[in-house]
């Protein structure tokens, strides 16, 4: 009998039972991970690499959610969104794109690693001011296109808004209302202005779907770059009559 088909219990056992049979290696430096090593929730990190994680904490960039070092008084400027006119009221994260979390990002979104989904909620619940930023809204993900949806077989903004809403609890929910509807070239070699023009138009409103003015929507995706991409899904959903948009990423880099 295969453990899918056994109960909760069971399942739970077998679970603890592997992970100390066949311990999993940690995805940034290749160490086992052992069972007492992830108090945190973390099951694929080892101590190590989990101390290495860079989080993000208040003070940061209420644009970009980019921590700022120091003391700040009044306003600052932050150089990693200069330029970025935001349509969206608020961006936080949970981490720096470095290190683990960069392994643990890249692992999920290119390597078919959903096996590392609560190592991401693990990252999200050990950021309260994160988890405070969405509790009780409707979190986003920001689509892909139908073909790349079709090569990658999901969406990882998708499994990340639905881990995030879980962390965070109380009424927070997951609503996909946008679609991607033009298959643009990838970000990944592009600078700001170049993303901002790829962009263009890129999202919309899916067909039918309820849209309440007065409601809070936070967009929610893995990594925030440039912040060309969740900007362009806040001004698709500001142009469908959303009034109240945040964003939350995993991540930023």
């Amino acid at each position: 009998m295969v453990l899918s088909v056994l109960a909760p219990g069971v399942q739970r056992w077998g679970r603890r039972l592997a992970a100390v049979v066949f311990p999993p290696g940690c995805i940034h430096c290749g160490g086992v991970v052992e069972p007492a090593e992830t108090p945190a929730g973390f099951r694929h990190l080892c101590l190590a690499c989990q101390a290495a994680i860079t989080w993000v904490r208040p003070p940061h960039c209420a644009v970009c959610g980019h921590p700022f070092h120091g003391v700040v008084n009044g306003e600052r400027d932050c150089p990693r969104c200069t330029g970025l006119v935001p349509a969206y009221g608020e961006a936080r994260t949970a981490s720096l794109f470095a290190g683990p979390v960069r392994a643990l990002v890249i692992e999920l979104k290119y390597h078919h690693g959903l096996h590392l989904l609560a190592d991401c909620a693990a990252l999200f619940g050990g950021s309260p001011h994160l988890l405070e930023h969405v509790r009780g809204a409707r979190l986003v993900p920001v689509p892909l296109h139908p073909r790349k949806r079709r090569e990658r077989g999901y969406n990882q903004s998708a499994l990340l808004a639905a881990e995030l809403a879980r962390v965070a609890g109380g009424e927070t929910r997951v609503e996909c209302l946008l679609v991607r509807r033009l298959d643009t070239a990838t970000q990944t070699a592009f600078d700001r202005e170049r993303r901002r023009a790829n962009l263009q138009n890129a999202f919309a409103l899916a067909p039918g779907v309820p849209l309440r003015s007065a409601a809070r929507y936070v967009l929610v995706d893995d990594v925030f770059t440039t912040g060309s991409t969740v900007n362009a899904c806040a001004r698709a959903l500001r142009d469908a009559g959303a009034e109240q948009i945040d964003v939350a990423t995993l991540a930023h880099g």
